[in-house]
């Protein structure tokens, strides 16, 4: 959801690249709710975060505590940036409930990057 957030919200700025440490499919809930606030990530697929060990990075931004924890260190990195959000996949119920939780954290996400990389002294 991150990408397609920064992607769509500050291509001006800013170019995402979204991986991570056990990559799955793009769960379809994300699709869903993103698609609520006219974000297409359909035609996403989940990366593995070796896909861009050898790339150069100016922001490495890590989202779950377990891939700030396992996430290989990208050497051309100016700077790392953490910030934890729940993972929406892990929430049981019935569709009502997923897709309440998926709102939730694609808004406290989409929040979280206005207000931080809105900022020039971050960039």
């Amino acid at each position: 959801m991150a990408e397609g957030i920064v992607n769509t919200l500050l291509s001006n700025k800013l170019i995402a690249y979204s991986a991570g440490t056990e990559p799955k499919e793009v769960n379809p809930y994300a699709i869903k709710v993103m698609e609520e606030i006219g974000i297409d990530i359909s035609h996403h697929r989940s990366k593995s975060v070796y896909e861009f060990k050898e790339e150069k990075f100016d922001i490495v931004v890590t989202v779950c505590d377990h891939a700030k924890e396992t996430c290989p260190f990208f050497p051309g990195a100016r700077k790392y940036i953490h910030k934890g959000f729940e993972d929406p996949s892990s929430v049981e119920g019935e569709e009502k409930e997923k897709l309440t939780k998926f709102r939730k954290i694609r808004d406290e996400i989409k929040d979280w990057i206005i207000n931080t990389f809105n900022n020039r002294e971050v960039l």
